[in-house]
């Protein structure tokens, strides 16, 4: 029953939804994602201090990355492929374009209603921006989103990763499943108990090597068969639109699977990102909405075309084989073909650090959705509690059978990307307006724009999670005086 629904929700109702609101927000915003695409690699380099307590922006978008970059990378893309065609990975780029609007929008949203704990640091998500933007009777959608998101990422996905990292390190090396979960259990434990500063310490480390790693990989491949590339991409492209023979159950194979493992694998539009971007401190919203479509751009149109060119450009794909829709084992075979063996080591080691990286993000998800159902009591000894149940999971999930658990979260995951797309929907003229701020500023020669809550009284902002206007004035007035000086 639960693969039914969850099979009718992604099959049709997702797929029309977010393609839609995908489309509309790239063209009401003008095509932000690609307005704005050359900042999102300057914008990395502004960082906060690490003494003021919040996250910067390189970290908001590497913690994010770790969540989005997993098993949809190097497994999916071969699902994708394997019952698709090649040119389910033209449906993936065009999800992956659409996307980036769509995650510019949620997480433009994210830090517009971002509120300040009573530590420094930031809370924020499509919970708070809900609540706060819709109003009071939209309460208890927040609450459920909140629940579905504890759910799905927190509990759900927490398992299913430590089974996929389990299983990995035993078909790669034999060692058993309970050795792997209790090791991952321990390593998780100590990284969580430090909070999300440590965990973004953690990632801002392990991201770029895994996913650097993996780029590296891909280079070396596409270097070994660099003449035969164009026709690869000509193939993809034919395959998208029927022109080429039929491959893995034709166009309309091809555009399903691209679509659905392209939003599996990106997650624009499921609000599971907002939660992290709201984190950071930026002096404006829609800077946290620039990085975090680059981080849609780094998981899907650069990472998954990676994968999706080792399978092509080797030996091991045989689109008449039932066999090659699973997804690991294809991708592992594909590399081996190019550096033999240890292109099978490789793949598990790279499932590893995906896994790994995505629990710690999981777990933060589940943290932000408990404090925000909790946030009127004193939830310390929640808090701790979900920590203990995460390590638990990580042993568990090790050794369990988890069909009915994914099946679970697929539902449960679909019902939250409904909620949060409804929410976009309706809060779109806000985030509007707040691009449109960031525009006039950039087309008035600002190099930095600044938010200015005071000209949104309406919204009802959290001053506290924002400079005040006298201090910005302060701030511009002495970059103006220092830089005179040194003109001088």
């Amino acid at each position: 029953m639960l693969s039914i629904l969850s099979d009718l929700l992604w099959s049709k109702v997702l797929i029309a939804v977010l393609i839609g609101l995908g489309v509309w927000f790239t063209v009401s915003s003008r095509f932000v994602q690609f307005r704005y695409f050359g900042k999102m690699f300057g914008i990395l380099t502004a960082r906060h201090h690490e003494s003021d307590g919040h996250l910067s922006s390189f970290q908001a978008l590497i913690l994010s990355v770790a969540g989005r970059v997993g098993g949809g990378n190097i497994a999916g893309v071969a699902v994708a492929i394997a019952l698709g065609g090649p040119g389910a990975i033209f449906w993936m780029w065009v999800v992956g374009l659409m996307g980036m609007a769509t995650s510019f929008i949620e997480c433009t949203l994210a830090q517009v209603y971002k509120t300040a704990e009573p530590d420094g640091t930031y809370r924020g998500g499509p919970a708070y921006y809900i609540a706060k933007g819709l109003g009071s009777k939209w309460k208890w959608l927040s609450v459920l989103y909140s629940l579905l998101l504890l759910a799905t990422f927190g509990i759900a996905f927490t398992a299913l990763q430590s089974y996929a990292v389990a299983n990995s390190l035993q078909d790669a090396f034999g060692i058993p499943l309970s050795y792997s979960g209790i090791a991952l259990a321990l390593i998780v434990g100590l990284i969580i108990f430090g909070g999300v500063r440590r965990i973004a310490k953690v990632a801002e480390v392990l991201v770029p090597i895994m996913a650097g790693g993996y780029l590296l990989i891909a280079i070396v491949v596409l270097a070994l068969h660099i003449s035969a590339i164009p026709d690869t991409l000509m193939l993809i492209v034919k395959s998208a639109f029927g022109l080429g023979p039929a491959i893995g159950g034709g166009i309309g194979a091809a555009i399903l699977m691209g679509v659905k493992r392209g939003l599996f694998s990106n997650e624009a539009g499921l609000g599971s990102a907002p939660n992290v971007a709201a984190v950071a401190f930026v002096p404006h919203p829609a800077n946290q909405g620039v990085v975090q479509a680059f981080s849609v751009f780094i998981d899907t149109i650069v990472l998954c075309t990676c994968t999706a060119l080792i399978i092509l450009l080797g030996t091991a794909y045989d689109p008449n084989s039932a066999s090659v829709a699973d997804g690991v084992a294809l991708t592992q075979a594909s590399l081996a073909t190019h550096i033999g063996e240890s292109g099978r080591i490789f793949v598990s080691i790279a499932l590893l650090l995906f896994g790994f990286s995505t629990i710690l993000y999981n777990y933060y998800l589940g943290e932000n959705s408990l404090s925000y159902l909790t946030k009127s009591r004193n939830n310390e000894f929640l808090m701790n509690g979900f920590r203990v149940a995460i390590v638990c999971l990580c042993c568990l999930g090790a050794v369990l059978d988890l069909g009915t658990v994914f099946a679970f979260a697929d539902l449960t995951m679909g019902l939250l990307a409904l909620v949060n797309l409804f929410a976009l929907a309706l809060l779109f003229k806000i985030s509007r307006r707040v691009i449109k701020d960031y525009d006039d500023q950039i087309q008035a020669g600002v190099a930095q724009p600044v938010f200015n809550v005071t000209q949104f009284p309406d919204l009802d902002l959290d001053k506290a999670a924002w400079p005040t206007p006298i201090k910005q004035d302060q701030q511009a007035s002495t970059a103006d005086l220092t830089a005179e000086i040194i003109n001088q």
